[in-house]
């Protein structure tokens, strides 16, 4: 790769909003570079290891952060091609058409966002068609409109999630089909068929899929994308500096750091940054110059700022009968999202994790001292488990930042009870119900080895909100095409650009920007 090769578009990241960005682009023609910092993940058995994975963190980052305090913590980043979806757990959920509107809650307003969910529904669609998502829309009553069904019927329930389901709707709620991004061809009872790439298995969430059937960004667009002779990637590329012109208006050089230890610079028209929440604004940041003092498309200094990455609980509830399911992935509930009979305000909603294993709750009994029976063995707990998953919104605070300290350090600054009453309540909706859902009325324990280690702030799997997108310049970086106000050429397509986060997964909302960025992008080049 030489210093005076140009490219039409150079994307740094191939994770939901790049990746997808480049399978967008690749049928243009035009010449687009793929910069990744990391490599292919290895393909090896550890991939579906719970100590290897969850305990250890094989394939965390190797890497610290700092907290506000100056304590170091070690976040939950990959850095893999693919980027967080190889190891995200595929739930693909829009976000509820009032997520895109001001909405009040009990600790302050989560702002309305310059787009409507009507804007993105099209999109929404494509992204459902395209990441093979498996769902039925019509079910949750809290969805907006859709302009298509899924192109795939939901994953089946299993014997004991199927019981969940109807002891929820007998106590009059309406939990649905979660949809989930998967490879899967179903036989009339559920199961996987003989030609399935899926084959149900219970390391459905957090692992890496080693038979490639988990709608990933590698998988889904990547690798297809790069079957196109346009489209050219560079792994082992971490992008150091982002540099302009005199004026300061246009992104003229892309400079990374390769695996040989060499530094190489890269050249295009347009420049899109989609490097996670995090490190999209450190690379905005630590490209200040004299036409930016303070990072680039950062005149507003919002850049880096009202970072939100949910309020999350993973907790373990304990069946009176056995828990056999193995793909446990397949049931959430929202009825309480915007609201609830008792309060006022948006309290989250509810969803099935993967199926904890012995391995896991090992993992977790320090946590658990006193809290089960001594008489209930690890393996029989694993055999009666069911996990799930509670999401609240955080609200975009402006001291919750990303900032660099003159080593060049990453400091997280985050408030980590902003607007947990929401949460609370929800937990406390589900612990009231346990009785009537089969379960231990007093045994709902946390599962925090999916919170990396019961760390709020080392969970940065749903990291967003540094690079916000809006119609002021004055208090947004980015406009509504994902554009940098400040400069005519760059562009941020990852979950950077939220004003708001809502309840759900962010995954599917930056898959849809990125094909609606990758439309706009497209008619300018052409």
């Amino acid at each position: 790769m030489a210093d005076d090769q140009h490219y039409d578009v150079i994307i740094i990241g191939t994770g939901a909003g790049g990746g997808t960005l480049a399978h967008r682009l690749a049928p243009t023609g035009k010449r687009v570079l793929i910069l990744e910092r990391g490599d292919y993940l290895p393909r090896e058995r550890d991939n579906w290891d719970s100590t290897a994975v969850f305990v250890k963190g094989k394939y965390r980052a190797p890497e610290f952060w700092y907290d506000k305090h100056g304590d170091q913590f070690p976040p939950e980043v990959n850095y893999y091609v693919g980027g967080n979806t190889k190891f995200y757990g595929a739930a693909l959920f829009r976000l509820r058409p009032e997520d895109f509107g001001e909405l009040r809650h009990h600790d302050g307003v989560s702002p309305a966002w310059p787009i409507r969910y009507e804007d993105l529904e099209p999109y929404y669609t494509q992204a459902e068609h395209l990441y093979l998502v498996h769902g039925r829309h019509g079910e949750d009553p809290t969805e907006g409109p859709t302009s298509a069904q899924y192109a795939y019927p939901p994953v089946e329930h299993e014997a004991r999630i199927q019981q969940l389901n109807d002891d929820l709707e007998k106590a009059g709620l309406h939990p649905f089909h979660l949809p989930i991004g998967v490879n899967l061809t179903q036989d009339a009872t559920g199961r996987a068929t003989h030609d399935s790439v899926c084959i149900r298995c219970d390391r459905v969430d957090g692992f890496p899929c080693l038979i490639g059937a988990k709608s990933d960004a590698q998988v889904i667009c990547v690798d297809p994308a790069l079957k196109h002779d346009n489209v050219t990637m560079v792994t082992g590329a971490h992008v150091r500096r982002l540099e302009t012109d005199p004026t300061g208006r246009t992104v003229t050089r892309v400079v990374a750091e390769l695996g040989d230890g060499t530094t190489e610079g890269f050249r295009a028209d347009i420049v899109v940054v989609a490097a996670g929440a995090v490190n999209s604004a450190v690379l905005l940041l630590r490209s200040a110059n004299d036409k930016h003092p303070g990072g680039l498309a950062n005149s507003s200094d919002v850049v880096g700022r009202h970072y939100m990455r949910h309020n999350n609980l993973a907790l373990m509830a304990v069946s009176k009968e056995p828990n056999p399911t193995r793909f446990q992935k397949t049931l959430a509930l929202n009825d309480w999202y915007l609201g609830a009979d008792d309060w006022a305000y948006p309290l989250g909603g509810i969803q099935m994790l993967g199926k904890s294993d012995t391995d896991q709750i090992h993992g977790e009994a320090p946590r658990w001292a006193g809290a089960v029976s001594p008489d209930l063995p690890f393996e029989v707990l694993a055999h009666h488990a069911v996990d799930f998953w509670l999401c609240g919104e955080d609200l975009p605070l402006p001291d919750s930042r990303v900032t660099l300290d003159k080593d060049g350090d990453i400091h997280l600054a985050l408030d980590e009870k902003n607007n947990i009453a929401g949460l609370k309540r929800l937990q406390h909706k589900l612990q009231k119900m346990l009785g009537r859902l089969g379960m231990h009325e007093h045994h709902l324990l946390p599962h925090s080895i999916y919170l990396h280690k019961g760390m709020p702030i080392g969970a940065t799997a749903h990291q967003a909100g540094t690079v916000r997108f809006g119609d002021d310049p004055k208090s947004s970086a980015l406009d509504v095409d994902c554009k940098a106000h400040d400069l005519d050429n760059l562009y941020v397509v990852d979950t950077s650009f939220f004003p708001s986060i809502g309840a759900v997964n962010p995954s599917l909302t930056a898959i849809a920007n990125a094909l609606r960025v990758g439309d706009h992008i497209a008619a300018r080049l052409s």
